[in-house]
């Protein structure tokens, strides 16, 4: 959690330098606050169905993005799934995915879908969303999803995470970033089952990047693979100093 922390903070102090504030768009945490139950969305069938239908009087995992994210949103489902794959009793909770662009139709949620279901299949199939503007807001609010579409590119700048929330549709926990360990989804889970609220180490990882080159924002994915080795390599020369320093003062 360290080394992803720090990884990070350096890639967000790298964004920083644009000329866009990305400090704005990380999760506004509001653990405690409650999700409109009544909002209606479509599911991948074209159905209407309400957010306390979907909850089922179950804890829920959100995962907010967009089907047809060229960037990070697939990688955030993938993370999500391979953790789910590990975890016992999936009829005991909901797994809600919801689109944050209103032009996204039911067949792009039941393609996302099927795509998911068919690289992950132990895993439930979930409750992929659409819906309106006014819709899709009142779920981002609540939950603290700060996003912003950019029409030349033609793509969404938000923050990459999971929200859990509790049977009655409370906020109840984070999980942000990527790289999902089973045991943090199923805690989150079982907070989000008891009906605990806790707050998530800041972490800003964003589905948008500005690279100067291009003129275009773009996910730059080596770079974070760049960046963690580096940062791996560090940490543990670091501690192989620690290990023979403490070993001379022993002699």
């Amino acid at each position: 959690m360290i080394l992803i922390a720090l990884l990070l903070m350096v890639l967000s102090s790298q964004h920083a330098r644009a000329a866009t504030d990305f400090s704005t768009f990380a999760y506004d945490q509001h653990p405690g606050s409650q999700l409109p139950l009544t909002a209606t969305f479509r599911d991948a069938g074209g159905h209407d169905v309400t957010l306390e239908q979907v909850l089922a009087n179950r804890p829920a995992i959100l995962a907010l993005g967009y089907f047809h994210c060229p960037n990070l949103c697939g990688l955030v489902r993938d993370d999500l799934m391979h953790a789910l794959t590990s975890l016992d009793a999936p009829e005991t909770y909901s797994l809600v995915v919801l689109s944050i662009d209103p032009s996204e139709t039911p067949a792009d949620a039941r393609a996302a879908q099927q795509a998911d279901a068919a690289r992950f299949e132990p895993v439930m199939e979930g409750h992929y969303l659409t819906g309106s503007a006014e819709a899709v807001r009142s779920v981002t609010d609540a939950v603290g999803f700060q996003s912003r579409f950019d029409a030349a590119n033609k793509q969404f700048l938000h923050p990459a995470g999971l929200v859990f929330l509790s049977r009655t549709g409370v906020v109840s926990s984070y999980l942000l970033g990527l790289g999902y360990q089973p045991s943090d989804v199923g805690l989150g889970i079982t907070r989000a089952g008891n009906g605990v609220t806790a707050r998530a180490l800041p972490i800003l990882l964003l589905c948008f990047h500005y690279d100067p080159a291009t003129g275009r924002y773009t996910l730059a994915i080596l770079r974070v693979m760049q960046l963690g080795a580096a940062i791996t390599v560090m940490v543990v020369a670091g501690t192989v100093v620690l290990a023979l320093r403490r070993e001379r003062r022993l002699r």
